[in-house]
């Protein structure tokens, strides 16, 4: 019977940590530093080149790291490993679908352009539902949601 018990309590112990670290684990973005970025089949430089990101500014989430390496996936699906020095604090976000540009942190503020899905968006700021965005052309205030990418 104390068997039994002592079993129960170790075995819910350990399933409330292992539920509990993976609810807390967070996320970790970065952003490609580099217009040229080689992504590789495994983490070091013997391994051959799977392919090359060519867009300064892509955020990508880290799934996995070793030593300098970090595996990344993107948006896309696509996945690899890519050495620590090509990579930086995600300053950048994608939206999924289509979205407006405004002036101002509101909807009914001045719209200033139509971002197509998929495009790159350097972040100046964010709120708690806005985020402060440039592109080449424009600055302007875009809504947090739907969007690939850490916002903080």
């Amino acid at each position: 019977m104390f068997r039994k018990i002592y079993i129960n309590k170790v075995l819910i112990i350990f399933f409330s940590l292992f539920f509990f670290s993976s609810a807390c684990s967070e996320d970790i973005f970065l952003s490609l530093k580099k217009n040229k970025v080689n992504v590789r089949y495994g983490p070091s430089f013997e391994f051959p080149i799977k392919y090359i990101y060519k867009k300064i500014d892509l955020p990508i989430k880290q799934i996995d790291k070793k030593d300098n390496w970090r595996r990344i996936i993107d948006m896309k699906n696509n996945s690899g490993w890519i050495h620590w020095s090509q990579l930086k604090p995600v300053n950048s976000i994608i939206p999924l679908n289509d979205k407006l540009l405004f002036d101002k942190p509101t909807i009914f503020s001045k719209p200033l352009a139509k971002i197509k899905r998929g495009r790159v968006l350097i972040i100046q700021k964010c709120n708690s539902k806005w985020c402060k965005v440039k592109t080449k052309k424009f600055n302007g205030w875009i809504k947090k949601n739907y969007i690939w990418g850490k916002i903080n």
